[in-house]
């Protein structure tokens, strides 16, 4: 009798661990089987960062040891080993590891030329985003689109979860402020994967010329799915608290108030020298920021890395209360202000005093219409 029951518990263990297994997460760089016959006895450019990896083999690496014939890799913004700054110039170069030439997508070559695709058959996209219109590599993602349109090569996107897929929130863009931070009219905070978006991309025309795509699925992936990032994805953004307050926190970059870079724990908490608080830090030059606002200037501000809450929509109660306690408001916002936002309707809500739910309130029948959009190009 005994041995029966510990018959059934072991019967029972295995099904369990089988079942885990079989809901485990797959990301769509894993599933080599799945797309690694298009790239079979073809000239392979990639088109990543230090996120792109398969377990602790970048995705490079991993496909030069299956006998693909990888090429030249372009990388976005801050490098291919993702250490520069936002916004830092990147300069070409060669990888030491494997003596491929790096085309950096960045400053004044952000989208892929003519004579930098000669010879590529195919393009392979697999860079970590995290669901935010400003964040850049889905315009990084664009103009690689564009250009295999026009010089005929097709585009493989190797899909990742968004960090961020829980909430769709903020102003639609105007395309009056299109921008590298901002290039298509989709609110701040989208809801989907790098491979739904690319399929927006080309299904709403925001290409001249379609470009021939084939976005690789993730296996067990819903957009319930939890998914902590296991490589920063930037070198501000170092781990999930970051990454869910950025697209409430990235308005500040707009404005005299500081996001933290400079400090250990940049968009986790902000301040200015004007604030009124108890809790204060002092940004610093160092790797990642290089020149930090208010550099060597103690802030005063709001320490965010211990509250419970996890954002399921944009604060604006934060900007809102910074900008009251500013003595001069009209040196608060910057230029940078509007390109954030998308829009000049925020910053002049903001002045005008309206609440947080009365500027949401004028979001809602864009982010309605986005919303039917968007459906059209889910995978999950």
């Amino acid at each position: 009798m005994i041995a029966k029951i510990k018959q059934i518990i072991c019967i029972s263990l295995c099904l369990f661990t089988f079942s885990a297994q079989s809901q485990k997460l797959v990301l769509a760089a894993e599933r080599t089987d799945v797309y690694l016959h298009h790239l079979e006895n073809k000239k392979v450019c990639v088109v990543g960062n230090q996120t792109s990896m398969i377990a602790n083999t970048h995705l490079v690496d991993s496909l030069l040891s299956l006998g693909i014939d990888v090429v030249k890799v372009f990388s976005p913004e801050h490098g291919f080993r993702g250490k520069a700054d936002a916004g830092a110039i990147i300069e070409d170069g060669i990888d030491v590891k494997t003596g491929i030439p790096i085309i950096s997508l960045y400053g004044n070559n952000k989208k892929p030329k003519a004579e930098q695709l000669q010879g590529i058959d195919i393009l392979v996209f697999d860079i970590q985003d995290v669901g935010v219109r400003f964040y850049t590599y889905i315009s990084t993602l664009h103009y690689v689109m564009e250009a295999a349109a026009e010089n005929n090569i097709k585009v493989i996107v190797l899909d990742r979860p968004n960090p961020n897929r829980h909430y769709i929130d903020g102003p639609i863009l105007d395309t009056a402020f299109q921008s590298f931070v901002g290039m298509h009219p989709i609110p701040i905070a989208h809801g989907m994967t790098i491979g739904e978006y690319a399929k927006m991309i080309n299904g709403e025309n925001w290409i001249a010329t379609k470009c021939e795509l084939i976005v690789i699925e993730m296996g067990n992936y819903t957009h319930n799915t939890n998914y902590n990032l296991p490589i920063k994805p930037s070198p501000n953004l170092p781990n999930a608290k970051a990454v869910n307050l950025y697209p409430s926190l990235c308005l500040f970059e707009g404005t005299t108030i500081s996001i933290g870079r400079g400090t250990d724990y940049p968009f986790q908490h902000f301040g200015a020298p004007y604030l009124k608080s108890n809790y204060s830090f002092m940004p610093k030059s160092g790797e990642g920021s290089k020149y930090p606002k208010h550099e060597d200037i103690e802030c005063f501000g709001t320490d965010l890395r211990f509250q419970d809450n996890y954002l399921t929509t944009i604060n604006l109660n934060w900007i809102i209360e910074a900008y009251k306690q500013c003595s001069e408001k009209e040196e608060f916002f910057n230029n940078f202000f509007n390109t954030l936002a998308g829009t000049d309707k925020l910053k002049k809500q903001i002045i005008a005093g309206k609440t947080a739910r009365e500027i949401k309130a004028s979001w809602q029948e864009g982010l309605e219409e986005f919303k039917k959009i968007r459906k059209k190009y889910l995978i999950y």
